[in-house]
């Protein structure tokens, strides 16, 4: 009862900055400020503010809150867990008992063709046969003609 009448007198506060605002020619400022005024009015009118008063004083409700306090701090440390592991989301679907199958990632039309890997090959020798410490000395040669 007391916070209904509270939310009351804000409103009724509110709606009458909003008039001498409105007065003073701020039309725009004072639509803002009637807006704000409204809230806790309709906040009562709707049932929001019982609804809270209500739970505020219910050891039910707050239990439920423990709860959910409880919920939240296990889910927190099993991520934490498994950042300290270095276990991914991917990784742990992949390891648990409902993994996929190696074979159902084929096509299922049949295996058709698949290219080649190519083999490694070393990195070309320029072309007169000198190592890797040799192909700066080509580019020493050109910073030096134009004098860097």
């Amino acid at each position: 009862m007391i916070a209904e009448t509270v939310c009351a007198a804000v409103s009724a506060a509110g709606l009458g900055i909003a008039a001498i605002t409105a007065y003073r020619k701020r039309f725009l400022r004072a639509t803002r400020i009637a807006a704000y005024a409204l809230v806790p009015l309709g906040l009562v009118m709707t049932g929001v503010v019982q609804w809270m008063a209500d739970t505020a004083f219910s050891p039910t409700a707050w239990a439920g809150f423990g709860v959910l306090g409880a919920a939240w701090l296990l889910f927190m440390t099993t991520r934490a867990v498994e950042r300290r592991r270095g276990v991914t989301g991917k990784d742990s679907a992949a390891s648990g008992a409902g993994a996929i199958a190696a074979a159902a990632s084929a096509p299922s039309l049949g295996q058709g063709t698949r290219p080649e890997a190519r083999p490694a090959t070393a990195p070309k020798a320029s072309a007169s046969g000198s190592s890797g410490a040799d192909d700066f000395s080509d580019i020493e040669a050109i910073l030096k003609k134009h004098g860097i």
